[in-house]
C-alpha cells in the first residue's frame, strides 16, 4: 500500500490506522493487510466460513478448519514500520479479546483484559422476538486457544511451580509438627 509522507498506515476497509491492539494488521493470500477487526467481522458475516475473500481484490483465503482469523499472519513489517511489538489477539465466539501482559518478570499486577464486541449474532436484533429478555451481550465462549497460552506463559508456569513448591513445604511443615507432637506424647 502506497502511504503518502507523514501519515500513518491505515487498515483500507475501515481506515482506522493500525496498531498493536484489535487493529493490528494481518494479511491474506494475496498479501494484501487489514485490520483483525474488519478480517473478524468478514469472517462472522461470510457464508462460507472457512474462506475469506480479500475486499480489495476477492481472492480467496481459506482457513484451516476451526481457525480463527486472528491466526492468520501479522504483518510485521508494517508494525516494524511504527516501532511496535505485536500481542496476541484471541477471538472467541463473537469478541475480539487481547491480553495485557505485565512487563514486570513478577506478579505485581494481573494482566488487564480488553474485549470488543462485534456485534449481535446475524438475525437477532433489538426488536427481534427471541430477542426479547435476553440480554444484547453475548456469554463468553470458553476457547481452548486461551487455556493453552495459559499454561505456555512462563509467568504463569513460575507461578504454579511457587504455589506447589509452599504447598509442598506447608504440609511437609504441618506434617513435621504433629509426628513431633506425637512423639513427645509418646514418651511421657
Amino acid at each position: 500500500m502506497a502511504e503518502q509522507p507523514g501519515q500513518e498506515p491505515e487498515c483500507p476497509v475501515c481506515w482506522n490506522p493500525f496498531n498493536n491492539t484489535f487493529h493490528t494488521p494481518k494479511v491474506l493470500d494475496c498479501c494484501h493487510s487489514f485490520c483483525v477487526e474488519c478480517l473478524a467481522h468478514i469472517s462472522l458475516v461470510a457464508p462460507a466460513r472457512r474462506r475469506l475473500l480479500c475486499p480489495l481484490c476477492r481472492h480467496p483465503t481459506v482457513l484451516a478448519s476451526g481457525q480463527p482469523v486472528t491466526d492468520l499472519p501479522t504483518d510485521t513489517a508494517l508494525l516494524a514500520l511504527l516501532r511496535l511489538e505485536p500481542h496476541h489477539v484471541i477471538l472467541e465466539g463473537r469478541q475480539l479479546c487481547l491480553k495485557d501482559q505485565p512487563k514486570s518478570r513478577y506478579f505485581l499486577r494481573q494482566p488487564r483484559v480488553y474485549t470488543l464486541d462485534l456485534g449481535p449474532e446475524p438475525g437477532r436484533q433489538a426488536g427481534h422476538p427471541q430477542a426479547a429478555g435476553r440480554s444484547s451481550r453475548p456469554a463468553p465462549v470458553p476457547s481452548h486457544h486461551s487455556l493453552r497460552e495459559c499454561f505456555r506463559n512462563p509467568h504463569f508456569r513460575i507461578f504454579a511451580y511457587m504455589m506447589a513448591v509452599v504447598l509442598c513445604g506447608t504440609v511437609l511443615f504441618i506434617f513435621s509438627i504433629f509426628c513431633t507432637r506425637r512423639f513427645f506424647w509418646g514418651l511421657g
